[in-house]
C-alpha cells in the first residue's frame, strides 16, 4: 500500500532540491567566469526604480540567465528523480513534483524572453516597479529583498524564493558600506560592536554621553571614530545626522542595581525606556523612499531582561517596558526593527557578568547577517523558549487589541518630522 505521507514529503523534498539549486547556480553566477558573463545582463537590466532600461536587454537576460538557469535546475531535478526511482521505487513519482514546479520557472522565462505581453508582470513579481508596500522578507524574497541584491549589495541576498541560504551563509543582510551609528558607543559593548560592525564593512559612527573621542583597536592599530556626544533627553539633536544613517544601533542604558529611589526610577525609565523609544521614532522619521525601506533598520538591546530577572528591578522593569513598546511599533514599523536580546556579559554596567562581551559582538553581527529579527545571544537556553514564545503571543495581542492604519502612520509621521525640522531651525 502506499504511504501517501511519503509520497508527499519527497514531492516537498524535490521542491526544496530545485530552490537550492536555483540559488547556488546564482551564487555560481557571480564567481564563475563564464557564468558570471551570462548573468551579468541581469544586472544591466534594471534601474533603481526597477523599470527596465530596454526592452532588448530585458528579453537577452532571460535568455542568458533565467532559461539557462532554470535549465540547470530541471537536469538536477531529472537525476534527483532517477535517484528516488532506484532508491524509493514505490514513492519515486513524488519527485517529479520538483520537475513539474520547475517547468514552471522554465516556461515563463522563455514567455519573458520572446516578450510575450503580460509574462512579465505574472512572473517576475520581485522585479516590478512601484513603491514597496512591505519590509524586506524574513523567510521569503519579495521585491524589497531582491531589489537590494540589485542596488545595495550584489554580493549578497541571492536567493530567489526562500532566504534559508542566505541565512546559512551570511548574505541575507549586506553591512558593507552601511552608515552604522551605535549609541553606548563608550561602553564596553558599544566599542566592541563598532569594531566588529567595522570589520563587517560599516562605515560606523559612534554616539556618546561622554567627552572622549572614541577609537578601535584593531590588532594593534588604533583607529579613530567619528564620535559624536549627546546625552538622553536631547533625541532631537541627532535629528539631522539620523537622515544619513543606514542602521541605528540602541545600546545605551544604566543599571542602577538595587536602588529604588524616586530619582533612581526616573533615570531608569528615562535613559533605558524613553530616550530609546524617541530615538526609534525619530529614526522612523526618515524613513521615506523604498531604498530608506530596503536598507534602514534599527537594532534595540532589550536585553534578556525582558523574561529572565537580572537581579535589578528597576533594570528589568525599564527593559521589558521597552520591550514592550518596540514589540508593538514593529507592527507598524517602515523598516526592519530587530531586538538584541542579550544575556550577562562582563561590562561596566554588570562586573560579574559570564560572556565575553566581544563573544557577543561577534554573534550579534553575525547573526544580523543571517537575517535574525530577534538576536539572542546567552547561556541560558531557557531564555531561547521562552523569549520566542513570550514575543509571539504579546506581539498576538498587540495587533489583536490595538489599531492604526497605515494613513494615520503616515500623517503622524508627516506632523512631528515638521515639529522637528522646526526646533532644529
Amino acid at each position: 500500500m502506499v504511504n501517501y505521507w511519503i509520497v508527499g514529503a519527497v514531492a516537498i523534498a524535490s521542491v526544496c532540491w530545485a530552490e537550492i539549486i536555483r540559488d547556488f547556480y546564482h551564487v555560481a553566477s557571480h564567481y564563475v567566469p563564464p557564468l558570471q558573463k551570462l548573468h551579468n545582463w541581469h544586472h544591466r537590466v534594471f534601474r533603481p526604480n526597477l523599470t527596465p532600461v530596454s526592452e532588448t536587454i530585458y528579453k537577452q537576460a532571460h535568455w542568458r540567465h533565467d532559461v539557462p538557469e532554470a535549465g540547470a535546475m530541471l537536469v538536477l531535478g531529472l537525476l534527483l528523480w532517477v535517484l528516488a526511482y532506484f532508491w524509493l521505487p514505490e514513492y519515486h513519482w513524488g519527485a517529479a513534483a520538483g520537475c513539474i514546479y520547475t517547468l514552471g520557472f522554465l516556461l515563463s522565462a522563455i514567455a519573458r524572453a520572446t516578450g510575450i505581453k503580460g509574462a512579465d508582470e505574472l512572473t517576475d513579481i520581485t522585479h516590478q516597479p512601484g513603491d514597496f508596500q512591505t519590509l524586506p522578507g524574513n523567510w521569503f524574497v519579495n521585491k524589497p529583498y531582491h531589489w537590494r541584491h540589485h542596488f545595495d549589495n550584489q554580493n549578497a541576498y541571492y536567493c530567489g524564493t526562500f532566504t534559508l541560504i542566505d541565512k546559512l551563509m551570511g548574505t541575507a543582510l549586506s553591512l558593507k558600506g552601511k552608515t552604522v551609528a551605535v549609541t553606548g558607543a563608550s561602553g564596553t559593548l558599544g566599542r566592541l560592536l563598532l569594531k566588529h560592525l567595522h570589520k563587517a564593512g560599516a562605515k560606523v559612527i559612534a554616539l556618546s554621553s561622554g567627552n572622549e573621542q572614541i577609537t578601535l583597536n584593531l590588532e594593534g592599530e588604533i583607529l579613530p571614530v567619528k564620535t559624536v556626544t549627546w546625552h538622553a533627553g536631547e533625541e532631537v539633536d541627532l535629528a539631522q545626522l539620523l537622515e544619513k544613517i543606514d542602521i541605528l544601533v540602541i545600546n545605551h542604558g544604566i543599571n542602577v542595581q538595587g536602588e529604588r529611589t524616586g530619582e533612581a526610577i526616573a533615570n531608569s525609565y528615562e535613559i533605558n525606556t524613553f530616550s530609546a523609544w524617541r530615538l526609534m521614532e525619530l529614526f522612523f522619521l526618515t524613513v521615506r523612499t523604498n531604498e530608506n525601506i530596503a536598507c534602514k533598520e534599527v537594532w534595540i538591546n532589550t536585553s534578556e531582561a525582558e523574561v529572565i530577572p537580572a537581579v535589578s528591578p528597576l533594570y528589568e522593569l525599564s527593559k521589558r517596558a521597552l520591550g514592550d513598546l518596540v514589540t508593538l511599533r514593529r507592527l507598524d514599523a517602515p523598516c526592519i526593527v530587530r531586538k538584541l536580546i542579550l544575556g550577562p556579559f562582563k561590562s561596566n554596567l554588570n562586573p560579574i557578568g559570564i560572556m565575553s562581551p566581544d563573544w557577543v559582538a561577534q554573534q550579534i553581527v553575525k547573526q544580523a547577517k543571517a537575517d535574525v529579527r530577534n538576536i539572542i545571544v546567552t547561556i541560558n537556553p531557557l531564555t531561547l523558549i521562552v523569549f520566542p514564545v513570550k514575543e509571539f503571543f504579546v506581539s498576538s495581542y498587540f495587533q489583536l487589541f490595538s489599531r492604526k492604519t497605515v494613513a494615520e502612520i503616515k500623517a503622524a509621521a508627516t506632523a512631528e518630522k515638521s515639529n522637528v525640522e522646526a526646533k532644529i531651525n
